[in-house]
């Protein structure tokens, strides 16, 4: 069933169309992301909640207003659809979202396992639709100078990354803590910290060690590991529900180091900024450069990115790619099992 809202839409084929599969509060900040773009345009958005729909697209102008996913998926009008649903619905409504023909946006994690994952872009592929996995922070300017510094080689060959993500869950009624709805820090924060260390890294790690504490039977607090690589390289990930946020990286080279808060979404008022320190004494650690890159609002770089790739291909997309996207599923199985067994767990390809 359709709901009219106040605003019509008005068809604009220079744009992305993409409809909203939720009215939860990350959709709202989706939706204000991307309304000053010139290239993205929202005509829909569905809840299984009439009202809840209907008010949400009054809020942010939205013409179409579904009381049921199938209904947007049904809708001619929209091309792709961003899915922020909770974690275990993300690979039912992906395939469903791609099977009626649109490409799809899905938020972290892409799905509960790697197998899962598979089965998502085996559906893309036969759908012959794109289906990438959202980290806002992939798309930032200052990522993309992070990623080219790092190709230049210039901090030499990477020996160590170490990657954390943490913020206080104080409401226990927060679906990010209910089990069944795939919840826990590792689904939630942790996916940052792996994403960016399998980015960095440039291929998946052949073995984890991790542990973790928990809020409730499946629903971890806090986790960390340790990601050993063929060609030496070692990385440190931690996640948490527990901790004053925070969330920084160090990347430490042969011949120098990087930090930065990878942020997803930099204060726009000001540069976002990364530090380099570049030699291998102790005068050169004292010694930082600060580097600066314009801030964009993450919902916002990422979706421009995102009608990029429809448009001109996946060489212009700035998120992670499907290998990069399957990579992290299976480094989360194996945190997952490290974690179930209390010993090392090889990583599955």
């Amino acid at each position: 069933m359709i709901l009219r809202g106040e605003h019509e839409l008005t068809r604009d084929t220079s744009t992305l169309r993409i409809g909203i599969l939720s009215t939860a509060k990350i959709a709202g900040e989706f939706m204000r992301g991307v309304k000053p773009s010139r290239r993205i345009a929202v005509p829909a958005v569905a809840s299984r909640d009439a009202a809840r729909s209907k008010r949400f697209a009054r809020e942010h102008g939205i013409a179409n207003a579904y009381d049921s996913y199938e209904a947007l998926l049904a809708d001619p009008e929209v091309q792709a659809v961003y899915n922020p649903l909770p974690n275990a619905l993300h690979a039912e409504w992906s395939i469903k979202a791609l099977e009626s023909g649109k490409h799809v946006l899905c938020e972290k994690p892409l799905g509960l396992s790697a197998d899962e994952v598979g089965r998502m872009f085996d559906a893309a592929a036969k759908a012959g639709r794109h289906l990438v996995e959202a980290y806002p922070y992939l798309a930032q300017p200052l990522t993309v100078k992070l990623r080219q510094l790092l190709a230049a080689g210039e901090i030499g060959a990477i020996e160590l990354i170490q990657a954390s993500f943490g913020f206080p869950m104080p409401s226990s009624a927060n679906i990010r803590l209910e089990a069944k709805l795939g919840g826990g820090a590792l689904l939630d924060a942790g996916c940052y910290p792996i994403s960016l260390v399998r980015v960095i890294a440039g291929e998946c790690p052949i073995r984890v060690h991790a542990m973790s504490n928990w809020v409730s039977p499946g629903v971890d607090k806090s986790t960390a590991a340790t990601l050993e690589f063929a060609n030496g390289l070692v990385a440190q990930i931690s996640c948490s529900f527990g901790t004053a946020v925070h969330r920084f990286a160090l990347i430490a080279g042969a011949r120098g180091i990087i930090e930065t808060n990878y942020f997803n979404n930099p204060p726009t008022d000001r540069p976002a900024t990364m530090q380099i320190r570049r030699g291998t004494s102790w005068d050169a650690a004292h010694r930082p450069e600060s580097l600066c890159e314009p801030a964009m609002n993450g919902f916002l770089a990422e979706a421009e990115s995102f009608c990029d790739l429809i448009n001109r291909g996946i060489r212009h997309w700035r998120g992670a790619t499907p290998m990069e996207s399957l990579d992290i599923a299976r480094m989360i199985d194996a945190v997952k099992r490290s974690v179930r067994t209390g010993g090392a767990a090889q990583v599955r390809s």
